[in-house]
């Protein structure tokens, strides 16, 4: 079955940096010249929440250069498009990617594009360096009063 993002056979991608990942510790390694990654966030970019039938996305404004990412491994800065979570029916799997073979409960993707290099999203989702996807795992914890304002909304987009 192909993932829902992928539906078209000209969108479904190939290459070697392909979904998910099991990033396995032992073979880590440092890299001492690595910059650190910066994120500089506008929260007045963000645009609304919506519901695409397998997911609920939170979309940001992307037209300028006011929520973007830079540093680390990219060669240019990185816009803000969206951000969407990964999550199972059980609280012991939900993440696309795992450590060691381990699952984590859910997992959060913070999806940007290359504005330097592409006009627009549609191109970047197409090209080798068009994206930088930021993965977060995610814990069973104490209440998140960031994350609760987002579950609060939720009920608001129930259907596609």
């Amino acid at each position: 079955a192909v993932h829902p993002l992928w539906q078209s056979p000209l969108t479904i991608p190939g290459g070697t940096r392909q979904s998910p990942i099991n990033i396995q510790w032992r073979d880590s390694v440092y890299d001492p010249f690595l910059k650190p990654l910066k994120i500089s966030y506008d929260p007045t970019t963000c645009l609304h929440i919506w519901n695409n039938g397998y997911s609920f996305l939170v979309e940001f404004d992307d037209s300028t250069d006011r929520s973007i990412i830079v540093g680390g491994p990219l060669e240019n800065q990185y816009r803000l498009k969206q951000f969407h979570f990964h999550w199972g029916a059980i609280n012991d799997w939900g993440s696309e990617h795992t450590v060691d073979s381990k699952f984590y409960p859910a997992e959060l993707h913070l999806v940007h594009w290359n504005a330097v290099d592409y006009p627009t999203f549609e191109e970047a989702v197409m090209e080798g360096n068009g994206l930088a996807v930021i993965g977060v795992f995610l814990k069973l914890g104490a209440r998140h009063d960031g994350l609760q304002t987002l579950v609060d909304a939720l009920p608001a987009v129930k259907h596609k």
